[in-house]
């Protein structure tokens, strides 16, 4: 591996490097403090689209930590950003699969969402349908939802995803993550959805243009190797792997791309940035 050195800002993944569902990983609270010290700037950026900026800062908070909403980046709001670069807000229909977090952005940002089956099948008012279908985890996903998704884009709304994630660290284990549920209606639909999250470099993208730090400076840290890591390669920054989330070294085998560092776990991380002054 290459010095751990020229580190100047960090895109850091929550699930399976900070936290288990709502188990913290040891040394967080060392770990934010370390960051403080030594005034590197951070944007913790996640595919998890569950939760809406607040949400992470208060769960941060009850965890001993405190961030600030500006140091927040979900896929969601990605994804929300991203469309408004292609569609007009204030004439868009989004039907959405998710919960507050994935809703709450596309709000903010004028779109109208619609509600179960309300479709393009009524002669007298055919513009009840949705132009766009917006998946995102759903911990109360249900046969309605997934039909009135599948309806949608049958009859030609576009199809995007948070991101697509298939499994999900917590403190129970690994659980279904967003992919499954995309997989699901790709399935039902033949359609396959555009992807906003890791392993595309668009949430990436956007959180370098938050920190405004040349990226040769900025490093990605995260759990898994087929989204973390695989964005931090498609975006050109370097990157590092904790082994506390998803992939393990193992995983190595299977790939043609490598994170830059791995480490065991953030404390892991907290002593080499000590050691970076």
């Amino acid at each position: 591996m290459e010095p751990f050195n020229n580190i100047r800002a960090l895109i850091i993944d929550m699930d399976g490097v900070l936290w288990h569902g709502n188990q913290p990983m040891l040394g967080l609270t060392d770990f934010f403090a370390t960051l403080r010290q030594l005034q590197l700037p951070f944007i913790l950026a996640t595919n998890n689209a569950r939760l809406t900026q607040q949400q992470y800062v208060s769960k941060l908070a009850q965890m001993g930590v405190e961030v600030s909403l500006d140091e927040i980046l979900t896929s969601s709001m990605a994804t929300a950003l991203y469309l408004t670069e292609h569609y007009d807000p204030s004439t868009t229909r989004v039907y959405v699969i998710g919960e507050e977090g994935a809703k709450q952005p596309l709000l903010d940002c004028g779109f109208t969402l619609t509600e179960l089956y309300e479709l393009n099948d009524d002669p007298m008012n055919p513009n009840k349908g949705a132009d766009v279908v917006v998946c995102g985890m759903d911990q109360h996903l249900s046969w309605d939802k997934l039909a009135t998704a599948t309806l949608n884009i049958r009859a030609g709304a576009k199809f995007v995803g948070t991101n697509a994630d298939t499994t999900l660290p917590t403190e129970r284990g690994l659980t279904h993550g967003n992919g499954a549920i995309l997989a699901a209606l790709q399935a039902a639909t033949e359609v396959k959805p555009i992807i906003i999250g890791k392993p595309e470099p668009i949430i990436y993208q956007q959180a370098l243009a938050l920190l405004k730090i040349d990226p040769a400076y900025t490093i990605a840290i995260g759990d898994r190797l087929e989204t973390d890591i695989l964005g931090a390669v498609r975006t050109g920054i370097r990157s590092l792997m904790v082994l506390t989330g998803v992939s393990s070294e193992e995983d190595f085998a299977s790939t043609d791309y490598r994170p830059t560092w791995v480490m065991p776990d953030i404390s892991a991380i907290t002593e080499a940035l000590k050691e970076l002054n």
